[in-house]
């Protein structure tokens, strides 16, 4: 199935004032003070702007930061990087592939067993699918993922 991720004028029209400034403006949202922060569902992450995969429930992990936190993209191509100086230092800016939308930054502090990265991303840069709304909102090929009971015990286990 081929999917088109593209920014369209109608998708940022769609946006909330809150979601605009994260994705478009490269701003940051509240730590704690955030949609997905805490959420503890199994599903997906697309980008709020194009439907685009990004991360699954199985890689997300409670990094005490206040912000939705993973070890990986769903897939090696889902996001990309930048250097970011703003701030006065240097950080690891992280844009969806295809929509370029602001995400988050990712760090080098995350959880050694699982590579060591921090994907810290804004709440309202991304829209969560649930596992079970997988198919209906068209995420059918990611379902798999969370098919077995063992696996998802597993991934989750590996992420803490």
């Amino acid at each position: 199935m081929s999917h088109d991720y593209r920014k369209t004028p109608e998708a940022l029209e769609r946006l909330t004032p809150d979601q605009y400034r994260v994705t478009q403006q490269e701003g940051t949202e509240p730590a704690f003070h955030n949609e997905y922060w805490d959420n503890h569902e199994p599903g997906i992450y697309v980008d709020v702007v194009s439907g685009e995969p990004l991360f699954t429930s199985l890689d997300k992990y409670d990094s005490g930061t206040g912000w939705p936190s993973f070890t990986r993209p769903i897939s090696d191509d889902a996001v990309s990087t930048r250097t970011d100086r703003t701030l006065w230092m240097k950080r690891t800016e992280v844009r969806s592939a295809y929509a370029d939308s602001h995400l988050g930054h990712v760090f080098d502090d995350g959880p050694r067993a699982e590579g060591g990265r921090r994907y810290c991303m804004n709440s309202a840069s991304l829209r969560f699918i649930p596992a079970d709304e997988l198919d209906e909102q068209g995420y059918g090929e990611f379902r798999h993922l969370f098919e077995t009971t063992d696996h998802v015990d597993n991934r989750q286990e590996n992420a803490s």
